[in-house]
């Protein structure tokens, strides 16, 4: 791969990894939220708010991903609902982070304490209070390292998108490769690039948990 070569696919390449950090980090932050409702649900009192928390995990951890994109990108427009590309991928992306991120903050609300509930209901704390201002804080810390695994798969992930006819990395490296006739020099350099972003997101999600654990 020469450097002129080089020169002429990286713009559009890194074009492609501006796209596909917009859709890891609005996935992740649409998820994470969706991720706290259903772990609450999930640990409700209340069986059937439990039920339905425990039946959108299992939908959306037991059904393919790209299946789930297909579905919201190509299968709502049959009832009339239109969805751009973007769209359709953010909301696949984040619905998808959402049962795995509820199963991550579910499994850190367990890891404190009990304890810590038992004195919130003696001081007069509500649920709601309990668990924004005693819970919550602490959970946080012991769910650093699994959110930061889910934000490094997604980045992956992202790359089902290319489905969408979305100009997210892959897509980009795709049809670079057809239309020169050698997909080697961008799937190459596209492979390097996903390696960059994880290496370099991996290494922010580490120092941000040594930074946690001192505490």
């Amino acid at each position: 791969m020469d450097l002129s070569n080089l020169k002429s696919i990286l713009p559009m390449l890194l074009q492609g990894c501006v796209l596909t950090l917009q859709l890891t980090v609005l996935s992740i932050v649409f998820g994470t939220i969706i991720g706290i409702i259903i772990a609450m649900m999930k640990l409700s009192d209340n069986k059937i708010t439990s039920s339905i928390g425990n039946f959108y995990t299992w939908v959306f951890r037991g059904t393919p991903l790209l299946l789930q994109l297909f579905i919201f990108y190509y299968g709502f427009p049959a009832i009339g609902v239109e969805l751009t590309a973007f769209s359709a991928a953010v909301i696949g992306l984040s619905v998808n982070a959402g049962a795995y991120m509820a199963e991550i903050i579910r499994g850190g609300i367990l890891a404190v304490d009990n304890g810590q509930f038992e004195a919130s209901k003696a001081l007069g704390f509500t649920y709601g209070q309990t668990m924004k201002q005693i819970i919550l804080p602490q959970a946080f810390r012991v769910v650093i390292p699994p959110v930061g695994n889910q934000f490094i798969s997604m980045i992956k992930d992202t790359s089902l998108v290319s489905s969408l006819t979305l100009a997210e990395l892959l897509r980009n490296a795709t049809d670079l490769g057809s239309s020169s006739g050698n997909p080697w020099p961008p799937y190459i350099v596209a492979a390097i690039l996903y390696l960059l972003m994880t290496t370099v997101f991996t290494s922010i999600f580490g120092v941000v948990e040594k930074k946690l654990s001192v505490y």
